[in-house]
């Protein structure tokens, strides 16, 4: 009896066992595995807590301590740029192709990144792309479409990451203005109170848009229908207005003013949007073209759909039954929706009186050494520029590729190089794709001038000169049948040609003192390095019309 109950209670026994020893390893897996959850969250957020324990304990204490965090501007940079354009993403460029570790922060007031200004003036107008104001993209005269954008923001690295870059890089600040210069504690001071250290400075500020004071007397409502045009923003805005309005009014027959009437012209031709253009000249481009040239470009304006108004002054600007009237001093009253004022730039020279920095009484702009150099740590270029040329004399000069040039070679010194301006800089102007010219040196109308002229061929425009060289922006290409008599002129009005009315394409030559000092190429393209070569030289000519056949005029 005793082995069969032995028996059954082993049986009973494992029956119980089996499931029991099954509880017992659930439970300690179970255990285990809380043990280690519990261990990997207290590693996790230990440091949490205990950062959250001392802010609980502090604001106990009335004493919090912030948790230190990146700055989002340097407090010290090697080199600083001061302002957003043309120059100073040229310096930038040359720095670091001098010095490939180089740390650069650009400010800028602009909420853009660098950009080129001759596209908002020019080819963005002949764009077909509707949303050509938010792409900003355009195509040139040579086909090719490309951005105003120098560079994509890809490009550039972030301000708060400029301290740290092993390889250095280029940083942007933008919305930022430098409202204040230490020089002999090498700093600067931002519109927020921030500071920065630098090593080496360039004010690249450019220029700001001057305006009629009888337009600013005449108050709100005339100023916010007022268009000072230099910026991208105003670009979007000129373009917005002009879709729905009736009539706009330029005022200033210069470079922006003509081209900006061309451009607005040509979109009259597809509404009825009238485009009128004033200025107090006989003609348009009056204080830059020989006389003659310019009543030649006064009648291509006007064939663009323009109503040109010369020697016009303005005596006062109203506001009234929803137009603005523009009074004029010999009584003629212009009615308009809009107003675009371009009568010229004032060089941006604010940092002046905190840096003591000298500001040329002739010419404006920051006064500076033939390499640019303000201080011994300091350059100037660009339109704020006011330097010694080697071969002209003093000069500042406003012009896209003299921004290229200038900024450049302050970069190149800003590294050591210690080259003195020597390299002449053009520009360019562009009344729509069919006439087009480029100049260099001192083109002054009230300078004696010598034209020679030849009849135009289809490829002497613009257009096909780029289609043909492969060049899209100007600034960048450096890399006729029938003669007409040369033109000799001076003051008070040039010697007429025989065929007056054909100025297909030429070389204006600019005199002083019997030597050249400046040349305009008329519908001739791809030959300023002869140009600059001339003036470099500064020989006096005795027959100009030789001098011209140097720029194949006459070629079939």
């Amino acid at each position: 009896v005793r082995p069969r109950l032995e028996r059954e209670s082993e049986k009973t026994r494992h029956r119980y066992l089996f499931p029991f020893s099954i509880m017992l390893m659930l439970i300690s897996n179970t255990f285990f595995l809380f043990m280690f959850l519990t261990f990997f969250l207290i590693t996790a957020f230990l440091p949490t807590c205990s950062c959250v324990f001392h802010f609980v304990c502090s604001c106990n204490d009335k004493s919090v301590e912030a948790v230190p965090a990146l700055p989002k501007v340097p407090s010290h940079t090697p080199y600083l740029l001061i302002g957003g354009g043309t120059a100073s993403f040229a310096a930038a460029r040359s720095i670091r192709a001098r010095d490939p570790n180089a740390k650069v922060l650009i400010v800028t007031d602009e909420p853009d990144l660098p950009y080129m200004r001759p596209p908002l003036s020019k080819e963005l107008w002949f764009s077909d792309d509707p949303s050509v104001t938010d792409t900003l993209r355009f195509k040139q005269w040579n086909g090719k479409e490309r951005s105003i954008y120098f560079q994509p923001a890809s490009f550039y690295i972030s301000p708060e990451e400029l301290d740290s870059a092993e390889n250095g890089g280029v940083a942007v600040l933008t919305g930022k203005k430098v409202v204040h210069m230490d020089v002999r504690g090498n700093k600067v001071k931002l519109d927020d109170e921030t500071e920065i250290s630098y090593d080496k400075c360039l004010i690249a500020t450019g220029g700001v848009p001057r305006n009629l004071q009888v337009i600013e007397r005449a108050g709100d409502e005339v100023m916010k229908r007022t268009t000072l045009f230099r910026k991208v923003s105003d670009f979007k805005a000129l373009d917005k207005v002009s879709r729905n309005i009736q009539s706009v009014t330029i005022i200033g027959g210069g470079f922006l003013g003509s081209e900006l009437a061309c451009a607005l012209g040509r979109r009259s031709n597809e509404s009825d949007l009238e485009v009128i253009q004033m200025f107090p000249e006989k003609g348009n481009m009056g204080k830059v073209l020989p006389e003659y040239l310019s009543n030649w470009t006064t009648a291509k304006v006007k064939r663009e759909g323009v109503k040109v108004i010369a020697e016009a002054l303005v005596k006062s600007v109203t506001c009234k039954d929803d137009k603005l009237e523009i009074q004029l001093k010999d009584g003629r009253l212009v009615k308009t929706d809009h107003i675009v004022a371009a009568v010229g730039l004032e060089p941006n020279v604010d940092l002046a009186k905190s840096a003591g920095l000298e500001v040329d009484s002739d010419f404006g702009g920051y006064r500076v050494n033939a390499e640019l150099q303000a201080r011994s740590n300091i350059w100037v270029a660009g339109d704020a520029a006011c330097f010694y040329d080697i071969r002209l004399g003093r000069r500042r000069v406003e012009h896209h590729d003299h921004a290229v040039v200038s900024g450049r070679l302050a970069g190149e010194n800003m590294t050591g190089a210690n080259k003195p301006y020597w390299h002449q800089s053009m520009f360019w102007s562009d009344l729509g794709p069919d006439v087009g010219y480029e100049a260099i040196g001192i083109v002054d109308s009230s300078l004696p001038t010598v034209g020679v002229f030849a009849k135009a061929t289809a490829k002497d425009t613009p257009k096909a000169a780029t289609e043909e060289s492969g060049t899209g922006i100007r600034s960048e290409s450096e890399t006729e049948d029938t003669a007409v008599s040369p033109v000799a002129s001076s003051l008070p009005a040039p010697v007429v040609q025989q065929n007056k009315d054909d100025y297909g394409k030429g070389v204006i030559f600019y005199l002083r003192d019997k030597v050249v000092v400046g040349i305009i190429l008329w519908n001739v393209f791809n030959r300023m390095p002869i140009a600059r070569k001339i003036i470099k030289d500064g020989e006096e000519h005795a027959d100009l019309n030789e001098v011209a056949k140097l720029f194949n005029i006459h070629e079939d």
